[in-house]
This record gives C-alpha cells, structure tokens and sequence, in this order.
C-alpha cells in the first residue's frame, strides 16, 4: 500500500465517524434550509463530536476482522452481542431483534433468519452503516471484499438489497482508494456488483435528484441514495458530509456512509481539522476509554495489511 492509498483509507475510517458525529444531533430531525446548514459539531444526546452505534458496530467489525481474516461469522456475531450487552444508548431495531436471540443461545443464522421471516420486506441500513473495515481489511482483493461485505451484512440484515447495498459501497471504496474519480467509481461498483434492479435504479438516478427529493430515511435505498448524490454532486469531503447529514431523519448514517466514500476519494488531509480535533467516542463501550481521530488512524493501519 503507498502513502496515497494509505491516506485514502485513513480517510475512509476518519471520514465515516466524523459523519456519523456531525450527523448525530440531526438525527430524526427535518431537513435544514439551504441556507442554514449545520457545519460544526454540536451537542445533543451525546457530547459535541460523538460517534454513534454507527461507528461503534464497525468498531467491531474491525476488531473481528483483525482476529480472523477472512471474516468468522460466528466471532463477529458474538462480538456484535457483546456490544450489545453493553447496553448502547441507540441500536436498529432490526439488529435489536437478531442480536437478542444470539444473546439468548441461538445460533446467528438461525436467529437472523427467524427475525427475517417476521419482517421479510425489512432492508434497513444497519449493515451499510458499519460495512467499510471490510473494504479496508481487503483494499487489494476486491473478490475477498465482496464475500465479506456481503458475510457481515447477514449476520442482522440479510435482505438482499442490505447485502448488496454493503458490497456496493465497499466496491465504490475500493476504486476510490485507487484515485478512479467518483463518478467512475460508482459506475464501476455498480457493474461489479450483482445489485436489485430497483436498488440499482436509484443509485443511478441519484445525483440528478433534487434536494427536497431526498427523504434520507433508514431503508437502505433511502441511505445510498443520500450517500450517493452527496459524493457525486459536490467536490470536496466537507461539502459531501454537510449537505447529506443536513437532509435531517437518519442524519448520522447517511453521515456515515458518505463520510466513508468521501473520506476515501478525498483522503484524511482533507478532512477539516477542526472536525479532527472534536470526534470522540466511548470504545469500547464501558471502559471509559475515549476514542479520538489517532486511534482510528491506528486501527486502519493495523487493518489494511489483512491480505
């Protein structure tokens, strides 16, 4: 991996926690005004620049990939429990559900499956959320990246458009980590990846909505579409963050995902300082250890040599 490369990947960890933090005190509030948008961390539930569950659950995903590469579902499952034992503030009510069960001695598959039937038309955005140490643990095997994407998406989101929605946004990072401009990039993860064609139809049509078009709520659809039209219709990592996590309702995962692909097209040097210097986060949950931007650029680099 070269310095560029690396730079890129940092961004992505970076990028996706700054955006959950900006997007936390917007969440399920309205839609800004154009001309008053939210730049700046803000207190709400949480403290000024706190990362959310968003962060958190790829926090694991990362720790489970550093231990077992390619990914364990069985380790990444109980790592997800843990978590959740941990009592965090906000889970999905989706991942509450298949978690719950885990908890209680069921297997994943098993579990994921009985909560699937009772929901079977579910495909929130908890799986994309999380999704992108899977694209770093696997920067230089887009077939590895794929199989993981999709793996850590069925351990609580197995719909089909929860899978391809995660393996979409990890393709769009890794191409964006090789410098292949953003718009190249969603076109070439889309042709990589086998994706619904409802889903895909939104992701192409995304950059020529409008902004009021754009209901950003937490169906997976919903989410990519914010992502997407946030990456493809600015040109800088602190625009695409602002105008997506100012579209309100599921403000800090949409947040999330374009702060992961903008992080990865644009790098962690163009990430605002000042937004460096305010991310922090409780991790792991209970410890009363505080996370701050090195520790996700430590992570990254202990996960990018995954290959």
């Amino acid at each position: 991996m070269n310095d560029l490369i690396r730079d890129r990947a940092r961004g992505c960890a970076v990028g996706a926690a700054i955006g959950d933090a900006l997007g936390m005190p917007l969440e399920f509030g309205p839609r800004r005004h154009a001309g008053r948008l939210v730049r700046e961390m803000t207190p709400a539930r949480l403290p000024a620049g706190s990362f959310t569950d968003d962060t958190e659950m790829a926090l694991v995903l990362a720790e489970s990939l550093l231990t077992q590469c390619p990914l364990d579902p069985v380790d990444l499952a109980q790592r997800f429990v843990a978590w959740y034992r941990a009592r965090p503030p906000d889970v999905g009510v989706h991942t509450s559900g298949g978690l719950s069960r885990i908890a209680a001695g069921e297997p994943w598959d098993q579990a994921v499956a009985a909560v699937q039937r009772q929901h079977p038309d579910s495909a929130g955005n908890g799986s994309v959320m999380r999704c992108w140490p899977a694209a770093l643990a696997h920067w230089n095997n887009l077939e590895g990246l794929l199989i993981d994407s999709r793996l850590q998406s069925w351990i609580t989101h197995p719909h089909v458009e929860c899978a391809a929605g995660s393996m979409f946004t990890n393709a769009v990072i890794y191409y964006l980590l090789r410098g292949v401009p953003p718009r190249e990039a969603v076109a070439q993860a889309l042709d990589a990846v086998e994706i619904p064609p409802a889903l895909a139809a939104v992701i192409q049509l995304a950059p020529a909505r409008r902004r009021d078009e754009l209901a950003n709520s937490g169906w997976v659809r919903h989410t990519l579409e914010s992502a997407v039209w946030g990456l493809l219709t600015t040109d800088s990592f602190e625009e695409a963050v602002v105008q997506v996590v100012n579209l309100g309702n599921d403000a800090d995962t949409a947040g999330a995902v374009v702060g992961a692909l903008a992080g990865a097209a644009y790098g962690l040097a163009a990430i605002p300082g000042r937004w460096w210097e305010a991310l922090r986060g409780e991790w792991p949950l209970g410890s009363g250890h505080i996370w701050r931007t090195d520790d996700l650029v430590a992570l990254t680099d202990q996960l990018t040599p995954c290959e």
